[in-house]
């Protein structure tokens, strides 16, 4: 049943989806003065704050309360939080800009695709592809965020080698989508 009061769309499961958003400045700031702790705190919070998006959805899908309200702010704040750190990562030396550049481009292609199939009343969900690449993404950013080696483990080297991982995976799931988009529906004319 959908429900559009306030009270109603400030459930739980959106709050925590905005507490995703609130999490992007703190962010930012930890991570404009790197040091060793610093840049495990921000990884250790990075983290738990993505462990939100997975219970934010396995809330709202148990309590029968999804909202328009959380259908726009859960992707919304896995894209802020996300882009945010990538391009924080950037002038540490820790992300080739390039790479952040073209997964963002994709974020915002498919956010474009999307756009214009709900406006010929199309619906393009989430795919299987599309979450695994924000997994990916997730797991390799902790490592990078951390970048410092701790106990012997040289955790920058280990985010580069997953951030490739993740960006074969934003890219493969950008092409997917577009593909599968045009294969199964026709834009109208304008």
């Amino acid at each position: 049943m959908r429900s559009n009061t306030v009270a109603d769309q400030l459930n739980l499961p959106n709050i925590l989806s905005i507490v995703r958003i609130g999490t992007a400045p703190v962010l930012v700031v930890l991570l404009l003065a790197p040091d060793r702790f610093l840049s495990v705190v921000s990884a250790a919070l990075f983290a738990l704050v993505c462990v939100t998006d997975w219970l934010d959805g396995y809330l709202a899908r148990k309590r029968g309360i999804i909202t328009a309200l959380g259908k726009f702010l859960d992707p919304l704040a896995d894209k802020i939080l996300i882009t945010t750190a990538f391009i924080m990562l950037i002038p540490l030396g820790r992300a080739p800009a390039w790479a952040v550049a073209l997964m963002i481009s994709r974020e915002i292609a498919v956010t474009g695709l999307r756009a214009i199939a709900t406006s010929s009343g199309v619906v393009i969900a989430a795919s299987r592809l599309g979450k695994l690449k924000t997994v990916s993404q997730i797991v390799c950013l902790v490592p990078l965020i951390i970048h410092y080696p701790v106990f012997g483990i040289d955790f920058h080297l280990i985010g580069t080698v997953l951030l490739y991982g993740a960006f074969f995976l934003t890219m493969w799931s950008g092409l997917d989508y577009f593909l599968g988009f045009f294969r199964q529906h026709n834009l109208p004319d304008d």
